[in-house]
């Protein structure tokens, strides 16, 4: 598989490792309380991070809307990357000019530790969507199918982006985007489209079968079979001959179908025909060419949504292009309604909530959305745009629903090593416990257990202002029964002989604190 290298990639390749864990903290909430809905200000690459231990492996649909990197932009996206060669390229406006290739190598660092953390919270049946152009289209392409694997690549969607061509284009108009679509696994299935009215036009029922509505197949091989070509005789003794590349299926399933009425002999039953019934079918597979902007909105159509919530002339100033809510619902169709859990870590002016509230609101689905977003105007744009949506609009109805504000917080471990002894022991319970097992945590009523995993307990004894030690004491304290302890604390004075016989595992704190 080729391999894409850049100036930089060898101190970014690993860079989403030595990103410090930093906290979420909760500012508000509008609406419904427990929607599970987020809404994170802060730079993603650090929210990205706080969300591992919570969601890692859980996020079944993720669509992301990265810069594209035209050249006549700025964008603010920093990977705190301290080699002082990255430093250069990180820190220099994005170039206008097509050949300067150090606009290249920032797009690229700045992505792959984005993805490659992107990746982590992909549920193994999940899929992920990105939008580009073509002035990254290729290299984002191939550093997808380092991180998530050539296997995994599903197709390249093609979207079409404009309602109608430039004509003061001076080479070609561009009237599409590209959506890269990656799986965490080989063989993600999306779900069919619902069928509509048109795709049913041409099932008639001018016999009266019971079975109802139905259309004639082709019966023809699409290529010569010589185990195909076998004569069908008719009930009135007609021999019909098989078709130049021979008939589609087996004599043995063509027998079954004649049995129960599936093939018919019309007329003088000098040939056949194969009925397919609409009852029989499950829905519309989805084709890699999105270019019905009826179905799927464009970008004029996304302009006029957004004027249409805020009458504030500076949103639609901040947002150039913004996608469709028509289009992410479209996205979101591929999957199934109950538990989705949606990402948008380049949240913008938070289309992608508006399409999630929308569709729980037409099918009564259950799906969560968190997004992220960077600028300042997280809470005065992404945010209001969401809060306007659920209470409703102008003349357009609220969908219901709410999310909760968070800010990215401290870091749990400080540059130095030691635990931040400022953030709420609860949250660095949860951090320990999911560096532990990646399972989810929930509070136990025992002072100091994390939990119990696979026959092993865990205990965090910790506290803020005084040092703890693992001793007879303690070990008189705990009342969970285990096969196995792994217990942290500041020191340990037991010996090597008790730790044995007791099966326990002493790691120190914060030394031992595994970090993300």
């Amino acid at each position: 598989m080729p391999i894409l290298n850049w100036l930089g990639k060898d101190k970014v390749i690993n860079h989403h490792q030595q990103v410090p864990y930093c906290v979420l903290e909760p500012q508000y909430t509008y609406g419904q309380a427990d929607s599970g809905n987020m809404l994170i200000h802060g730079d993603n690459l650090d929210a990205l991070k706080a969300l591992l231990p919570r969601y890692e492996g859980k996020v079944k649909c993720i669509y992301i809307d990265p810069p594209y990197n035209t050249g006549n932009e700025n964008w603010v996206y920093n990977d705190n990357v301290n080699d002082p060669k990255i430093k250069r390229w990180l820190g220099e406006v994005v170039g206008r000019e097509g050949e300067d290739l150090s606009r290249h190598d920032k797009w690229l660092c700045m992505m792959y530790p984005r993805l490659r953390l992107l990746q982590r919270l992909l549920a193994d049946d999940g899929a992920i969507f990105i939008s580009i152009d073509d002035n990254e289209q290729a290299n984002l392409k191939l550093i997808c199918d380092e991180i998530f694997g050539g296997s995994c690549f599903i197709t390249d969607l093609i979207w079409r982006s404009a309602d109608s061509s430039n004509n003061d284009s001076k080479q070609f108009s561009v009237d599409y985007n590209h959506t890269l679509v990656y799986s965490k696994k080989p063989g993600w299935q999306p779900l069919r489209f619902a069928r509509r009215e048109e795709n049913n036009q041409h099932y008639k029922n001018p016999d009266n079968d019971p079975r109802g509505p139905w259309f004639q197949s082709n019966l023809q091989s699409p290529n010569y079979r010589a185990n195909l070509q076998f004569d069908i005789i008719a009930p009135n003794g007609n021999v019909i001959k098989a078709p130049k590349n021979g008939w589609r299926w087996s004599q043995e399933k063509m027998n079954d179908w004649i049995a129960d009425g599936t093939i018919v002999f019309p007329g003088d039953q000098t040939r056949i025909i194969k009925k397919t019934y609409l009852k029989d079918q499950a829905g519309i597979v989805p084709s890699n060419i999105w270019w019905d902007v009826q179905d799927t909105g464009h970008n004029r159509n996304a302009k006029y949504e957004l004027l249409k919530i805020f009458s504030e002339a500076h949103s639609s100033e901040v947002f150039k292009t913004p996608k469709p809510t028509k289009f992410i619902e479209k996205i979101l169709q591929l999957f199934p309604p109950d538990d989705l859990l949606v990402l948008d870590s380049f949240a913008g002016s938070g289309t992608s909530a508006h399409a999630v509230l929308n569709m729980n609101k037409a099918d009564g689905g259950n799906r969560r959305f968190i997004l992220v977003e960077m600028e300042d105007y997280a809470d005065t744009i992404t945010a209001e745009r969401v809060k306007r949506v659920i209470d409703g609009y102008g003349s357009t109805e609220g969908t219901g629903g709410g999310f909760t504000y968070y800010e990215l917080g401290e870091r749990l471990l400080l540059e130095d090593g030691s635990l931040n002894e400022t953030l709420d022991k609860e949250k660095i319970r949860e951090y320990v416990w999911y560096t532990e097992t990646r399972a989810d945590y929930i509070p136990q009523e025992e002072q100091y257990l994390l939990g119990v995993r696979a026959s092993t307990a865990y205990y965090f004894y910790y506290e803020k202002q005084r040092v703890t030690v693992l001793d007879h004491d303690f070990l008189h304290g705990v009342k969970t029964k285990a096969g196995s302890y792994i217990i942290y604390a500041d020191i340990n004075t037991l010996s090597a002989d008790e730790m044995d016989a007791a099966n326990i595992r002493f790691k120190k704190i914060p030394r031992d604190i595994t970090r993300l």
